[in-house]
């Protein structure tokens, strides 16, 4: 994967008479060829409890639905459930290829600790490749999903982290 940038070759005459003509060689414009991804929401589980000593999961599909297995209860309040939400940017005829670590841990600041599992999105999973849409202005969106993992001796709290997701042009 590689970034290739092209330039527009000008030169210039000058004559005797002190005139400069401008003589332009040059091929069309190139589309660009740089790939710009946006962090524009970030992936929340929303409010839940867990009420037995068991554990369990809450999932977030990268479509926004929620379930949960185990001992958790999900909770209509708000902050609502949510899939993360980058925007890509790169020419119409170009793939993209997203790679991440299938999971990473949340903390709290109680000292709290809970497993994500990042994905899948809507494209797929991890090494995923997908097309971009239309032309150099079209920003092509992509949400991500995950599953936490509450084990049956978590804390309360509010727990958070990141995770890291890399695009790749081809």
């Amino acid at each position: 994967m590689k970034n290739i940038r092209f330039s527009v070759i000008r030169g210039f005459i000058t004559t005797s008479f002190c005139l400069v003509a401008f003589i332009s060689i040059a091929q069309p414009a190139l589309p660009q060829r740089t790939l710009t991804v946006t962090a524009t929401q970030g992936l929340n589980f929303g409010i839940f409890c867990k009420t037995g000593n068991s554990g369990g999961t809450v999932t977030v599909g990268y479509d926004g639905s929620r379930s949960s297995t185990g001992d958790i209860v999900l909770l209509a309040l708000t902050p609502l459930p949510q899939p993360a939400i980058f925007e890509v940017k790169l020419c119409q005829g170009r793939n993209v290829i997203i790679t991440f670590s299938a999971s990473t841990s949340l903390t709290s600041s109680n000292g709290g600790s809970l497993t994500l599992d990042i994905g899948p999105t809507e494209q797929g999973g991890n090494n995923a490749s997908f097309a971009v849409g239309n032309d150099c202005n079209f920003i092509t969106p992509l949400r991500v999903g995950g599953t936490l993992h509450i084990p049956g001796g978590a804390s309360p709290g509010y727990y958070s982290g990141g995770f890291d997701i890399t695009f790749n042009q081809e």
